[in-house]
């Protein structure tokens, strides 16, 4: 592994639960396997934005180098696919969620995760915040890679990896639940892989 320094301004170190365990049903790899809902778009760093959108409209917006400019974290966890695979010990440096939302106000319970080239996924705000999400930009020491979600994807990793959305481009805070792209395609609306949440009524 790349144990290179990260030298990203305000860079802290934060470690999730990496115990060893799996969720049930879940086989472990060693690999990072590479699953889209569709073709990996390409977004230029000049093009790409980040922005969150409040309930009334309020809007919030960075652009690459603003983003870059935050503080971020180094977070190391597990990560769990849906399709069954788990990866223990994941490296990743992200923006918190905790940051982006610092000066928004809002009342929502809910947010939207958007990417570019479509995707969606709806995760609670609770799930979002208290440390528990991340804008990340980097995998194992390096770029994030555009098959898997760079130049950044959402990392909210106590949930199934498809709530991780790739090429994240902004969230909509929602008054009420709302599904995404694989929500209505028969996925749960939560996705706990400690409760085995992969569909509609788990």
């Amino acid at each position: 592994m790349d144990e290179t320094p990260l030298t990203t301004p305000g860079f802290v170190g934060k470690r999730r639960r990496d115990s060893g365990a799996l969720p049930p049903g879940q086989y472990l790899t060693k690999d990072f396997p590479v699953l889209s809902a569709g073709p990996t778009p390409s977004i230029s760093l000049s093009a790409w934005e980040f922005s969150v959108v409040a309930e009334n409209g309020a809007t919030r917006t960075w652009s690459w180098s603003q983003f870059r400019e935050l503080p971020s974290e180094g977070i190391t966890t597990d990560i769990h696919c849906v399709t069954r695979w788990s990866k223990l010990g994941t490296r990743w440096e992200g923006v918190s969620i905790d940051t982006l939302l610092r000066d928004v106000e809002t009342s929502a319970g809910f947010a939207m995760a958007h990417s570019y080239g479509g995707y969606s996924t709806n995760v609670p705000l609770a799930d979002l915040r208290s440390g528990k999400a991340w804008i990340a930009f980097r995998f194992d020491g390096k770029d994030l890679e555009p098959e898997h979600g760079g130049p950044a994807r959402l990392l909210v990793p106590h949930l199934y990896f498809w709530k991780s959305a790739k090429w994240v481009r902004g969230l909509s805070l929602l008054p009420q639940d709302e599904p995404g792209f694989w929500e209505q395609r028969g996925y749960n609306m939560y996705g706990d892989p400690w409760r085995e949440q992969r569909y509609t009524g788990d």
